[in-house]
């Protein structure tokens, strides 16, 4: 009988020894309980020629050819990655809607011995449960914002404040992306679900009882919106202000954004929405200074001609409670940490 679980702390604390996947690939990629394994009880492909054959054909048809393809890919993992698991084994499997996939694996895996269970709901029990948390329930967690300028390393200071007992989340971090125009990294930006699941584990981690420095963000990280009762609890948060100066920011950002500021067809595809709001002699100014390699000039002209003035005019719109300011002459690793102890005597008044 499938299991029921009713909040996420039972769920990610099962007592099984593997979590099995049956969903396609391309659903286990967007999102999935954590430590999950993946073995689909139908590829991508076959998913849509099962969906395509029940809605056309006919319903009998569909859970037919379904049936068949089920059993055989079923039959490939139990005489591959499930043949060295011995009688004492326990799964438990899940599909979208804890439904026919998982019904049909797990019952044959009790067949040859395994106490195999299925949870009720399957995915949709434990999307339920992250959203719950993130959108429909108050935080109970306490932020404190980490708050300056563009370029005042910000994310870089987040691990360094860990180091000396401060809890933290990278929310840029999580969503693979700098928060700015500039902002892509390498392998791009996980799904909203995929993000908010890794967003709800680093709060569980996390005492409510003490603050959480978090970076100052838009709504927004790239694609990725953060869940509304995070970004309520965040407009609410005090904040800790780092302040450097102009020439500092930019010989930082010349060497945290170089891969993607050293490319001129990068940086002009990137900065070409902005002719409208810039002008075409700004923009044009940033990529003639791209194609001469001249990476700090640049990183300067950004910041004094787009970044320092939108940043500035947020401040005016979300005045918020400044628990104190930093101010380091320099962001090398020498300034970063001089920083971090400055933010870490500044929460000390919490």
């Amino acid at each position: 009988m499938p299991i029921e679980y009713t909040t996420l702390d039972a769920i990610l604390n099962h007592g099984f020894d593997t979590v099995i996947d049956v969903r396609t690939p391309a659903e286990f990629a967007e999102d999935h309980i954590p430590d999950a394994i993946n073995l689909p009880a139908l590829s991508n492909e076959q998913r849509v020629e099962v969906g395509t054959t029940y809605t056309q054909i006919s319903a009998f048809d569909g859970r037919k050819i379904g049936a068949g393809m089920v059993v055989r890919n079923v039959a490939d993992h139990i005489d591959g990655p499930l043949m060295e698991k011995d009688g004492a084994w326990r799964p438990l499997v899940y599909c979208w809607r804890g439904g026919q996939r998982s019904g049909v694996f797990s019952t044959l895996l009790s067949e040859i011995g395994w106490r195999a269970d299925t949870v009720k709901g399957g995915y949709t029990t434990f999307r339920r449960l992250v959203k719950a948390g993130l959108y429909d329930d108050p935080l109970a967690h306490h932020f404190v914002l980490l708050d300056g300028y563009t370029g005042t390393a910000k994310t870089e200071i987040l691990p360094r404040l860990q180091a000396r007992g401060v809890q933290t989340i990278d929310l840029e971090g999580l969503a693979c992306h700098r928060g700015s125009l500039l902002g892509e990294m390498p392998g791009g930006q996980p799904s909203q679900k995929g993000f908010e699941t890794a967003l709800a584990m680093a709060l569980r981690e996390l005492d409510p009882s003490r603050p959480v420095v978090v970076e100052a963000e838009s709504s927004k990280i790239g694609r990725i919106a953060i869940p509304s009762s995070v970004w309520a609890t965040m407009l609410a948060a005090p904040r800790i202000v780092i302040n450097a100066t102009t020439a500092a920011r930019a010989t930082y950002l010349a060497t945290a954004y170089r891969e993607v500021i050293a490319d001129p067809a990068v940086v002009a595809a990137k900065l070409e929405p902005l002719r409208r709001l810039r002008g075409h002699a700004t923009v044009d100014h940033w990529i003639a200074l791209s194609k001469e390699g001249a990476l700090v000039d640049l990183s300067h002209s950004l910041m004094v001609d787009h970044y320092d003035p939108a940043y500035a005019k947020s401040r005016k719109i979300d005045e918020r409670r400044v628990l104190g300011e930093v101010s380091v002459d320099t962001l090398d690793d020498a300034g970063q940490e001089r920083a971090a102890d400055g933010i870490a005597a500044a929460l000390k008044s919490l």
